[in-house]
């Protein structure tokens, strides 16, 4: 943006934000979004479906910014008000666009447009000068609006498929010409597993000061990231810039990091298995089958993931798995000789390279004294039945879906390293 410019900001729109019914996934992606155009973005805000608070906010933020980003509240229904409320902000009058009411009509079935024809009628009316932002995914398009000089409106509907669209296909263009300088700022972000945040940021602290490229940890879920975002004349330029920060990353820290940018487990796992024409099965217990899930989740899955047994009782890990009661018994199906058992006798009844077993208890009841919530027991057969067991104890204050999801992060992980160990 110019030297003078104050700023973007976004505004989420919509009661069901303000009660926690939906997470606000928009205002994190179009703040992406913006990072990645070098825009100064310093502020959100997030207001229910009333007239007059919607037209306060947007009034305060003409005030202090020269952009304003909205998503929300674009729709048919009777608390859809977003393009009301900024009329109303600035005292101008929405008209009708005949041409918008046809494509809508096209978009939907006779009966729909019968039955609330009024209602679906209002996407249709913007300020006269509105420049309109197409949306080919819905009904509710979107406009770009000056209502006062150095002031610009971008409105989006709330649902992200549709604003992720319009955002690509339209806005991001405009607001590169209009509001973008002459500077690129480009990102690239190191993934990494097995390590915690303040492990990552203990090793790093001197480039945690650097200016340009600035370094900048994030923690999820059993992942830690590392944004390395560089500010330059051109996307090459930055990368240059970018090259010894991760070069130094890599060096340091070259088990850990398990990838890039958009890259996953489960991702990273099947493309290693599909190098080496290799399969995988799994036999899951505690995790109920959110191991499979999370494989299955990635395109090209198919090529390396046969199937997996989900056995969460006994009766069933004795009758599809083979493991005998005698075992189960002895040791207790949340122990290293059952977990080993099931994953030998998966890998072979499946007829897999590869064979990941879990067993665990992910609470918050089931624990005891000698097998407390959260302890877990991994087994990983390879070729030739080669095993690798892996005891993690959890804290007991995580839940039960972050306790099976850690314990799903550790099964992939652990086959990473060992593919990896493999390679060299």
């Amino acid at each position: 943006m110019s030297p003078n410019s104050k700023g973007v900001e976004i505004l989420s729109i919509g009661t069901e934000l303000l009660l926690g019914n939906i997470i606000n996934t928009n205002a994190q992606w179009i703040s992406e979004q913006l990072s990645q155009l070098g825009l100064n973005h310093f502020r959100q805000s997030t207001v229910g479906d009333n007239c007059d608070r919607i037209i306060k906010v947007i009034q305060e933020i003409s005030k202090r910014s020269n952009l304003l980003i909205t998503t929300g509240g674009l729709g048919p229904t009777p608390d859809d008000l977003t393009t009301e409320a900024i009329a109303k902000s600035f005292n101008v009058t929405l008209f009708e666009r005949p041409h918008l009411w046809d494509e809508i009509k096209q978009k939907l079935p006779n009966s729909k447009l019968q039955d609330d024809s009024s209602s679906l009628r209002k996407q249709c009316l913007f300020p006269k000068n509105a420049q309109i932002i197409n949306n080919p995914r819905g009904t509710a398009p979107g406009m770009i609006w000056e209502p006062k000089k150095g002031f610009t409106i971008l409105t989006f509907p709330g649902v992200p498929s549709e604003m992720k669209t319009m955002w690509e296909e339209t806005a991001c263009d405009f607001i590169k010409t209009k509001f973008s300088d002459k500077y690129t700022f480009y990102s690239n972000t190191l993934k990494f597993a097995g390590i915690g945040e303040s492990r990552v940021a203990e090793k790093i602290n001197d480039l945690l000061n650097l200016k340009n490229p600035t370094v900048a940890p994030y923690a999820n879920l059993g992942e830690v990231k590392l944004r390395i975002t560089a500010r330059a004349k051109n996307e090459l330029e930055a990368k240059n810039i970018i090259k010894p920060v991760k070069e130094k990353l890599k060096k340091e820290f070259s088990k850990f990091i398990f990838g890039e940018d958009s890259d996953n487990l489960p991702s990273v796992l099947i493309k290693e298995l599909a190098k080496r024409d290799q399969t995988i099965v799994f036999a899951e217990s505690c995790t109920g089958g959110l191991l499979s899930s999370s494989l299955t989740s990635i395109s090209g899955s198919s090529k390396v993931f046969k199937g997996s047994i989900v056995s969460y009782s006994n009766e069933l890990k004795n009758s599809l798995l083979n493991i005998s009661e005698e075992k189960l018994t002895k040791y207790g199906a949340v122990s290293e000789e059952v977990c080993e058992s099931m994953a030998i006798n998966v890998k072979e009844k499946l007829e897999a390279d590869w064979a990941i077993a879990i067993s665990g208890i992910a609470g918050p009841n089931g624990g005891s004294k000698d097998k407390p919530v959260g302890l877990v027991y991994i087994s990983i057969a390879g070729p030739n039945n080669h095993i690798t067991n892996i005891k993690k104890l959890f804290n007991s204050t995580r839940n039960r879906v972050e306790i099976q999801t850690l314990s799903v992060n550790v099964c992939l992980n652990g086959l990473r390293l060992i593919l990896l160990s493999n390679s060299k």
